[in-house]
């Protein structure tokens, strides 16, 4: 059901990034991790989305344990709600202990985990960007290639291309000691194909920028956020309100937004009735009741039922 200029999405994407879940209860001694992450889930079984996509560092140190927990979290989440999952390594990630409990495959520790997701017409590719032992992030010559021949044979929906280090500038010098390198090859791989989004990670605050003429969104972090408005010339991570996004792919763009992981205290509400009043209203009659400057006391009425209008 809409009502407005834009038909509904095609598809609804979760994207959750850098949830840091550690082998034991707490990471840096004081953030809970996992019940953080059951909190998302909770969260996102309430949208129900198509698919759920974590852009990296989905273990804080790559712990078969860690893996454990998340795939005990997010598995039976997604099932309740029909979600493809699509995991991507992150920095913090191990390889083969992260293909085995949350992929169910047995992986090269040397190999990039790369593989592609397809969802009703819309194809989610996801790269691999880590290289073992170090922070910093790259793709190889031969995984660019896989990515042109993958890209060859456009997907009927486009592609989402998921990866966690950002290919893209930040503006905090310290950050770009564990930047992806060689950005411009990506762009030069991606450009002119069907990549309609690129998500990443790995940053642990949201930013929106473009690689070329693609669209990158960088999500937050769901486990501690990085201090955007400090003095750049450091870099501060604090337990401050944490976030994941919804990706919105329509037929002719890509919406972001942004979700709260723990909602604030309610203000205003507006009943998950009113859509059903909205819409038997004429326009005419929504835009006076809804969009007139003075209608707002008289909006909140309507929507609970004390008078619907003609």
């Amino acid at each position: 059901m809409h009502i407005g200029q834009h038909a509904p999405a095609e598809h609804v994407i979760a994207h959750v990034s850098d949830t840091h879940v550690g082998a034991g209860t707490t990471v840096y001694g004081r953030i809970r991790a996992a019940e953080q992450l059951r909190t998302v889930m909770d969260r996102i079984v309430e949208i129900a989305p198509d698919a759920i996509v974590f852009t990296g560092d989905v273990a804080d140190a790559g712990e078969s344990a860690a893996y454990e927990t998340v795939r005990s979290i997010v598995e039976p989440a997604a099932d309740r709600i029909g979600a493809e999952v699509v995991w991507v390594m992150g920095n913090h990630d191990a390889r083969a202990p992260f293909a085995r409990h949350l992929m169910g495959v047995e992986a090269d520790p040397d190999a990039p985990l790369d593989h592609v997701t397809e969802l009703d017409g819309l194809r989610i590719v996801a790269i691999d960007t880590t290289i073992p032992g170090y922070h910093d992030g790259r793709l190889s010559a031969a995984q660019l290639d896989w990515l042109r021949d993958v890209l060859a044979s456009p997907a009927p929906h486009g592609t989402v291309l998921a990866m966690h280090h950002p290919p893209i500038p930040s503006h905090m010098p310290l950050m770009t000691v564990i930047e992806l390198a060689d950005q411009h090859q990506l762009a030069e791989a991606v450009e002119g194909t069907d990549v309609r989004v690129i998500l990443a990670g790995h940053y642990h605050y949201s930013a929106h920028s473009t690689l070329g003429s693609v669209p990158v969104h960088v999500g937050s972090s769901t486990c501690y956020v990085v201090d955007t408005g400090a003095d750049p010339r450091g870099m501060h991570a604090v337990d401050a309100p944490v976030a994941f996004d919804l990706v919105h792919v329509h037929a002719d763009r890509v919406v972001h937004s942004s979700v709260p992981v723990s909602p604030g205290a309610l203000v205003l509400d507006y009943p998950v009735e009113s859509l059903d009043h909205v819409s038997a209203m004429t326009a005419e009659v929504r835009r006076e009741t809804f969009a007139r400057a003075s209608a707002d006391i008289d909006a909140i009425a309507l929507v609970r039922g004390d008078t619907l209008g003609g």
